[in-house]
């Protein structure tokens, strides 16, 4: 997993709530086995039309916000099923940070094993960098994760609160293999002791 310690990015805000994981990626886009390759995908449905013209007001599809590695979104982000593609295809876009007044809890733990984060804020602050995104020319913010702040040049600031454990992975790119990993002495050791394979006799 890729580390994350701060980020400074371009943002983009889509105001609108409770948006689901079918709707970040569609299960049509679902048969790949490999965690890249979704980010043409992402919110495919409000990007397209049925004839794969690109639909032109759509956020994503304004040219001011190309290139936008850091997403603001509505209430409830991420509610739904529990895929893990939805993760694997913001990252894949470019997103590394999506910032929301809460988001679905599956979502939520699967974002931060993904080396997305997560963040959030007030309703009030959401609102308010959405509204700098949309005014501001390439807008941009800086996700601090060692000191757990949001700031812009403009006079934005915000602390924002996460589990620590989660956050000591993000910092230091440890996913659920990674941190299994760690053990790999240990792991080797027992595999390698007389009781590697022996169960305990049936009664």
């Amino acid at each position: 997993m890729k580390p994350f310690t701060k980020h400074t990015g371009k943002v983009v805000a889509m105001d609108r709530g409770n948006v689901d994981t079918d709707q970040i990626i569609p299960k049509q886009f679902l048969k790949r086995i490999e965690r890249t390759g979704y980010g043409e995908f992402l919110f495919y449905d409000w990007r397209f039309n049925s004839d794969g013209s690109v639909i032109d007001d759509f956020v994503l599809n304004d040219p001011r916000y190309a290139g936008a590695s850091i997403l603001i979104a509505g209430d409830n982000f991420g509610c739904g099923s529990s895929r893990e593609h939805a993760p694997w295809s913001l990252t894949d876009y470019g997103f590394r940070v999506v910032i929301a007044p809460a988001f679905a809890d599956i979502f939520h733990s699967n974002s931060l094993k993904n080396s997305l984060l997560p963040v959030t804020l007030s309703e009030n602050d959401c609102s308010e960098l959405g509204a700098r995104a949309a005014n501001v020319a390439n807008y941009s913010i800086t996700v601090d994760l060692e000191t757990q702040t949001v700031s812009d040049d403009l006079g934005f600031h915000a602390a924002f609160e996460i589990d620590e454990f989660r956050r000591h992975c993000m910092m230091h790119g440890l996913d659920d293999i990674a941190l299994t990993m760690l053990n790999e002495d240990k792991i080797t050791a027992f595999e390698a002791s007389a009781a590697f394979g022996k169960w305990p006799a049936s009664s």
